[in-house]
C-alpha cells in the first residue's frame, strides 16, 4: 500500500474542515449581524423615546428586531447545516464515493439575498428621530433683560 491515496484522503479530510470553518465563520457572522440588528432597533426606539417623551407608535410586523430575530435564527440553522454537511462529507471521504451538492450553497445564498431585500425597506422607510433641537425648543429670551 503506498502512502499517495493516505496523503490524499488527509488533504480531502483537511478541506472539509476548512470549509466547514469557512460555514462556521459565515453563521457566527449571520448571527453576529441578527443581534446586532436587533439591538439597534430597540436603541433607536429608546432614544426616539428620550427625545420626544411620546409613547412609540405601535410596533410595525416587520421591523429591524424582526429582521435581527430571524438572522440570529438562521445563523444558527446554518451551523446545524454545516455540522450535518461536513459529517456527511467525512463518510463520503472515508467510502471513498465523495459527491459533491451544491444545493446547501444556494439555498444559503438565496436566504442571504433575501434577508438583503427584507432589509431595503427598514433603511428607506424608517421613520426619522427627532433631533433635539426640534423637540427641546427653548423659549425666547427678552431682550429687555
Amino acid at each position: 500500500m503506498s502512502n499517495l491515496p493516505k496523503i490524499d484522503r488527509q488533504r480531502e479530510h483537511q478541506a472539509n474542515e476548512r470549509t466547514f470553518l469557512a460555514w462556521l465563520r459565515t453563521s457566527i457572522a449571520l448571527v453576529g449581524f441578527g443581534f446586532a440588528i436587533a439591538r439597534f432597533g430597540l436603541f433607536l426606539r429608546q432614544l426616539n423615546f428620550a427625545l420626544t417623551r411620546q409613547q412609540p407608535t405601535p410596533k410595525p410586523f416587520f421591523d429591524s428586531e424582526s429582521l435581527g430575530i430571524c438572522l440570529v435564527l438562521f445563523g444558527i440553522l446554518t451551523i446545524a447545516l454545516a455540522a450535518w454537511r461536513y459529517n456527511q462529507v467525512f463518510w463520503q471521504i472515508e467510502r471513498g464515493d465523495y459527491r459533491p451538492s451544491r444545493l446547501g450553497v444556494w439555498v444559503i445564498t438565496g436566504v442571504v439575498i433575501i434577508f438583503g431585500f427584507l432589509s431595503i425597506p427598514l433603511l428607506l422607510l424608517r421613520s426619522t428621530v427627532p433631533t433635539p433641537s426640534r423637540v427641546f425648543n427653548p423659549s425666547p429670551r427678552n431682550s429687555d433683560e
